[in-house]
């Protein structure tokens, strides 16, 4: 399993390679632009060169795009579907441009709508972004279980897939934070087990690209996204051991969002603890059935 984090962007998008290098990253993940501004990045042929390049070079062996916080789409108003399906697909195509292993999309907010059109609409602005870019996949994101968003459990996910048309660049991700907000039993190898049966039944485990670890504030079940850092919240390092150890997961990049310590973001410290975790986990599953 590569482990890495989220890093910043700023200055240009070599310096991720570098950031991500200094913590210790096997995989990181990035905004292709400003997360709070429409305005997208002009990057060049030669930015995109010198990235991929620095990849190369690195330790660094994938990164994913996540898509900007001001994106709904799920919403009706036709100006915000405009500008969002402008920036989704410039994501999509910085993702062809850099090789990316997907770009993250959460499927969308409700604004007091019905939830069926929504889906409809959140699907279709996704079907559109790929049909506007080459290679790079869409995936999407759950969510911490509030009502008023898409992407709530499972079954969700895999309607939002197949009424984008299902094909082969439509994948998932999952936030461990989100699916223990959501309700989900992300401490225990048998919650792990059951929460990974329900996706492979309602979306397919091959549709899994990316996870998300973070830690959170709240209890199971608060529908609360508060990310906390690494065994520091509800989840714990004993969750983590079971989440990252379970066997269905193993070949899925997973990178960190957590504050860090200054908050800042995951520091190398953290990384290391979240693949030292992993590495205890699988070694307790190993010894476990050994001892059958």
């Amino acid at each position: 399993m590569l482990i890495g984090a989220h890093v910043s962007t700023a200055g240009g998008l070599l310096n991720a390679v570098q950031r991500g290098t200094e913590k210790g990253c096997e995989a990181i993940q990035i905004f292709n632009q400003s997360p709070r501004a429409w305005k997208p990045t002009a990057y060049t042929e030669e930015d995109f060169a010198a990235f991929k390049e620095a990849m190369a070079d690195s330790k660094i062996q994938s990164v994913v795009i996540h898509m900007i916080y001001l994106i709904n789409p799920a919403g009706s108003d036709r100006t915000l579907r405009r500008k969002s399906l402008a920036s989704l697909t410039h994501a999509m195509r910085v993702g062809d441009a850099i090789d990316a292993a997907g770009v993250v999309i959460h499927p969308g907010a409700l604004k007091g709508g019905e939830r069926e059109p929504a889906k409809k609409r959140s699907a279709q602005m996704i079907a559109d972004a790929l049909s506007d870019s080459e290679r790079c996949p869409a995936l999407l994101e759950n969510t911490a279980g509030n009502e008023a968003l898409l992407g709530r459990d499972f079954a969700e996910l895999g309607d939002l897939i197949d009424l984008a048309g299902g094909g082969a660049r439509l994948g998932l991700c999952i936030d461990t934070c989100h699916l223990h907000a959501s309700g989900y039993d992300v401490r225990s190898k048998a919650g792990v087990e059951a929460l990974v049966d329900e996706m492979a039944a309602d979306v397919g485990v091959n549709r899994l690209s990316y996870l998300h670890v973070n830690d959170s504030r709240d209890a199971c079940g608060s529908n609360r996204d508060r990310h906390a850092n690494i065994g520091e919240g509800e989840i714990g390092k004993g969750g983590f051991r079971a989440f990252l150890s379970e066997p269905r997961l193993q070949g899925t990049p997973a990178v960190l969002e957590t504050p860090g310590p200054d908050g800042q973001g995951s520091d190398r410290a953290e990384v290391s603890l979240a693949r030292r975790l992993w590495r205890e986990g699988l070694r307790s599953r190993k010894q476990g059935a050994s001892r059958k």
